[in-house]
């Protein structure tokens, strides 16, 4: 476990531990469940996991100065030209185990980036707004731990929606054992019933 005294170490931690919640909601989950729409946004399971590499290779990389070694399995910001949601779904060249290998190397090569970096390196997000582009590594971190968070959030709903499969953890569910959930939603369906 990291030195959570040292903020570095334990910034660190919180992205990494997130990206592993993030990827293990997938488990089990076959291609085409993964790959199904979920809301009416499309949001879909693998979608997520796709749009979180994309995320950090970027950021991670170049915002540093740095360039992930396989380019051509990242989608290229032109990309989002033609296709603003380019980032949030598998093509038909792209499989689940792929994008969560792909995902993997890429968190390797964040990793590489907070390794090497002290917490006030800059680094430049080309694609935001000029004059608020210049960040700093531990402003990318927290962008970035926030960002993977709030989709592991919503990849938690979707896999409950899914198969019923819950928890926070791979390690600990945070869900209470033998709780009568149909009755704990019913009790909140009464409560809300009382606002109509």
């Amino acid at each position: 476990m990291a030195d959570l005294g040292d903020t570095k170490a334990a910034m660190h931690y919180y992205l990494r531990r997130n990206r592993d919640d993030l990827i293990w909601k997938l488990d089990g989950v076959s291609e085409r469940e993964a790959r199904t729409p979920r809301t009416a946004t499309g949001n879909n399971m693998l979608g997520v996991v796709k749009h979180c590499l994309n995320v950090e290779a970027a950021y991670f990389g170049p915002t540093f100065g740095r360039e992930f070694p396989t380019p051509q399995e990242l989608v290229p910001l032109t990309a989002f030209d033609d296709d603003p949601q380019a980032d949030w779904y598998a093509y038909e060249t792209e499989t689940k185990d792929g994008l969560i290998d792909l995902y993997r190397r890429v968190g390797a090569f964040a990793d590489e980036t907070i390794d090497q970096l002290p917490l006030d390196a800059p680094g430049q997000v080309s694609w935001w707004q000029p004059g608020r582009q210049d960040v700093t590594l531990a402003r990318i971190v927290m962008h970035v731990t926030g960002d993977v968070a709030r989709h592991a959030g919503h990849l938690d709903i979707m896999r409950e929606q899914h198969d019923g499969a819950v928890g926070w953890r791979q390690d600990g569910t945070s869900i209470p054992d033998e709780y009568d959930w149909p009755a704990y939603t019913d009790k909140l369906r009464k409560l809300a019933d009382q606002f109509d």
